[in-house]
């Protein structure tokens, strides 16, 4: 036998533990754990390490590639957490996760074997250095609402309006529908940009940048008549200058509910301008 079929067979027997063990966990302990999307173009790494995590109670999606990780987001799989490797061929780095946060509202960790460089740690919401086992991840979670936890109120409400519908009419008096598109188009590419700056803001501690970004979301959102989008960003402006205590956490749950005002922006714009 060739040491790859070798290495093929102790690799089935391995991942055939790993689904053997997650039928066997309590159900109850399952449930209270969240559940992990693991992104790793590496075979061994990936799988190893998703046999670990599954044997410690988690449920664990495994996606060789930044590709295959959002065909599975599509297709209906809805992490609560993302493990991402930092550096893979393809998609990858602040692209993918930019590309990630705009199909999921996962909390999106990096994995690596070493520190990841700058931006792409900014864009994050925290790092793992490999080999790590559940523990490491457990403790990176710690102070984070799990599953089933009572969770930090959005600023977004089901009945806040996305947009100013006298402004969209405005706009629709002067010009083609396919102009008002890509003004849109445009307001919200800028809102994602902007977004993963406000990340990198976040991380380095740069209060006077995360003001200003935000005083920017309120204005340029603000005249497009994006109004979810345009309160946040009057939020960012004043939150740091509030006698708020944890900044930090405050910060995070901003940009969670931003994400959320951009992909709304979206859809409002495929159903009121389709292209």
């Amino acid at each position: 036998m060739s040491k790859i079929d070798t290495l093929s067979q102790q690799f089935s027997q391995l991942f055939g533990a790993r689904m053997h063990t997650r039928l066997m966990l309590n159900f109850d302990t399952r449930r209270k754990l969240p559940t992990l999307l693991l992104i790793d173009d590496d075979m061994v790494s990936r799988e190893v390490t998703a046999t670990v995590l599954t044997m410690s109670g988690y449920a664990v999606h495994t996606a060789e590639g930044g590709a295959k990780a959002l065909e599975l987001l599509a297709e209906g799989c809805t992490p609560d957490v993302i493990l991402t490797d930092a550096q893979m061929p393809g998609l990858s780095g602040p692209r993918l996760i930019a590309e990630l946060r705009a199909h999921s509202d996962a909390r999106i960790y990096l994995i690596s074997g070493s520190n990841p460089p700058d931006d792409v740690a900014a864009s994050a919401d925290g790092f793992l250095l490999k080999p790590f086992d559940a523990s490491a991840l457990e403790k990176l979670l710690e102070g984070h609402p799990l599953p089933g936890a009572p969770a930090r109120p959005s600023r977004i409400q089901p009945t806040d309006p996305v947009i100013n519908l006298e402004t969209l009419a405005q706009f629709r008096g002067m010009m083609s529908e396919a102009a008002v598109r890509e003004i849109y188009t445009a307001v919200i590419a800028d809102l994602i940009k902007r977004t993963q700056a406000l990340e990198a803001a976040i991380a380095k501690g740069d209060d006077s940048e995360v003001r200003r970004i935000g005083h920017a979301i309120k204005g340029g959102c603000g005249m497009a008549g994006a109004i979810q989008a345009a309160r946040l960003g009057a939020l960012f402006e004043e939150l740091l200058a509030s006698t708020e205590s944890n900044h930090l956490d405050n910060s995070m749950a901003l940009l969670s509910d931003l994400r959320a005002a951009a992909r709304n922006l979206e859809r409002m714009l495929e159903a009121e301008l389709p292209a």
